[in-house]
């Protein structure tokens, strides 16, 4: 069953605290929908489908009696960070099959308040399969990813100075949001010269660390058409676990090699019609190989691709994470694929800032990895429409 025009979003929200020491987590959920919901022009009542992942405290039993809901469908598909993206789509799928006709989507946490960070050991519980396996060389967010940029380097010649352009990019947009947590607009030097976290990746080649959250609204055509919010169509949208097979690794590409293009085919595009770009920055590396992967250029030309202020609105080709993304801006509770679906509905509403609005911003693509770029992942592709 295609998806295609089968569901809009009409309410979206990305809180604005960055740091939220006096809120729980369920509260920072409970605010985002609120949020969503009074931009949608909807109640709580309208609600009877919940989605949320991982972050949310007790899963959706827990969180659908804490919101108050009352809901006939509930999903809480957990893969990582790109949950929320794909969240969307089984929305769109659960309106389709009748199951529900107005999905509540949210996802909140407090990493920094709890003074988390990509630097610490993962901590896993000893019954997950892997764990035995890689626990003992001690994996972290950042060590993972690192090895993923180094492989990408030997195989194709990347270099530092292209990554950073993705952080430049990042910065060029966050300079206008005026939550973002990075605000200052830096070089490719300023971004060589910070320390480093683990080789190649520098400091600023990471994400924020923040609290706060999002949450969205998306309806059947009937009640969208109902409203008076801007008509945004979910086109499309693919979803695929990537593994290490045994062992039998390509570090180099990610599991956007399959979600995008099922994705692009449901919408009937091709990545040369994607107006602007929601792409999950957890490092600078994820962007870069995530380009590739979906189609906006060959594998190994990605490097060639960021550089050079190609990913800045106004100035480059393809406008990416304009909010200044994760890398500036937002990456609530290590989870920035809510935030990537929020700054899509901005531009394709023209809701963005003047200075990176995206001209005639008519269709958009989001898209995020959740879990290791250089372990096991999940990838979730979608396509918005503004109707």
């Amino acid at each position: 069953m295609s998806i295609k025009g089968m569901a809009y979003i009409v309410g979206a929200f990305e809180h604005p605290a960055r740091k939220a020491p006096d809120k729980s987590v369920a509260a920072l959920h409970a605010e985002c929908a609120k949020g969503a919901l009074e931009d949608a022009g909807l109640t709580f009542a309208d609600v009877d489908g919940y989605f949320c992942a991982g972050d949310a405290p007790g899963g959706a039993l827990s969180m659908a009696e804490y919101l108050g809901l009352n809901v006939r469908h509930v999903d809480s598909t957990e893969i990582g960070g790109s949950s929320y993206i794909a969240h969307v789509s089984h929305a769109a799928q659960a309106i389709a099959a009748g199951k529900c006709n107005v999905a509540l989507i949210t996802m909140a946490g407090r990493p920094r308040s709890e003074g988390r960070s990509g630097v610490k050991q993962k901590v896993v519980g000893s019954n997950v399969p892997d764990a035995p396996f890689e626990l003992p060389y001690g994996p972290t967010a950042v060590n993972e990813y690192a090895m993923a940029a180094m492989r990408h380097m030997h195989e194709y010649g990347t270099t530092s100075e292209q990554l950073a352009w993705v952080k430049v990019a990042a910065s060029h947009h966050a300079q206008y949001n005026p939550n973002a947590m990075l605000r200052n607009v830096v070089t490719v030097e300023d971004v060589l010269e910070s320390p480093m976290i683990a080789d190649p990746l520098h400091r600023l080649d990471c994400c924020v660390v923040s609290d706060g959250g999002g949450a969205l609204v998306v309806v059947k055509p009937e009640i969208a058409k109902s409203l008076k919010r801007p008509l945004i169509r979910v086109m499309g949208s693919g979803e695929s676990p990537k593994g290490l097979n045994g062992g039998k690794v390509d570090l180099t590409y990610s599991g956007a090699v399959w979600s995008g293009p099922k994705a692009f085919e449901e919408a009937g595009i091709t990545p040369r019609d994607i107006k602007y770009a929601s792409i999950y920055d957890s490092f600078t590396i994820t962007v870069l190989m995530q380009l590739e992967d979906l189609g906006f250029c060959k594998k190994g030309d990605g490097g060639r691709f960021v550089a050079d202020g190609n990913l800045i609105s106004g100035i480059g080709k393809l406008p990416v994470n304009t909010d200044g993304g994760g890398l500036n801006n937002n990456h609530p509770a290590g989870r920035g694929g809510i935030v990537k679906v929020l700054e899509a509905v901005r531009q394709l509403r023209e809701e963005a800032h003047p200075k990176v609005q995206v001209e005639n911003c008519d269709i958009a693509l989001v898209h995020g990895t959740g879990g290791g770029l250089a372990s096991r992942h999940g990838s979730a592709t979608l396509i918005l429409e503004r109707v």
